[in-house]
């Protein structure tokens, strides 16, 4: 068996962190994820799929994540359910997400670099060897043609 969920999409409002009584970080957020075709009127329609994420990658998420950023979410659907105060059994459907990738840079900061942070659950977001390299894009614009040939593509 398999439940496994790839969505890039992008976040309708800034993540909400809390934290459970026990001290986990959890934190919750929307993203808006594009059909790949558009209604009878001509409009494009989105899905907008609930996201929660935990510990580590929850406070990376929390301090780093807004409102209208591209954000690639992988992880796996979960459906729970309970009962609300009129005593009717309501279902939530959300993804659990494991990793999760900010695939823009900061439009706050205005730098030009990218960002970048492939986080993932467990131990933590550290990298080894992410010291030494440097922040700058290797492929920003320098008003040079990148020279790309048939044979360097995968496809």
């Amino acid at each position: 068996m398999l439940n496994r969920v790839i969505l890039i999409g992008r976040l309708t409002r800034d993540p909400e962190l809390r934290y459970t009584p026990s001290g986990v970080a959890v934190t919750q957020f929307t993203i808006a994820v594009d059909r790949p075709f558009t209604s009878q009127g001509g409009e494009r329609e989105a899905d907008f799929i609930p996201v929660v994420t935990w510990r580590q990658l929850a406070e990376t998420c929390a301090n780093y994540l807004r409102k209208g950023r591209l954000t690639a979410v992988e992880g796996r659907i979960q459906v729970r359910n309970y009962d609300n105060n009129e005593g009717k059994r309501v279902y939530v459907t959300e993804v659990i997400a494991d990793n999760v990738r900010f695939l823009e840079s900061n439009r706050e900061g205005g730098g030009g670099q990218r960002e970048e942070a492939p986080f993932g659950g467990g131990s933590g977001g550290n990298r080894s060897g992410s010291s030494s390299r440097s922040n700058q894009d290797p492929f920003s614009d320098d008003g040079k043609p990148i020279d790309i040939s048939d044979d360097d593509l995968p496809f």
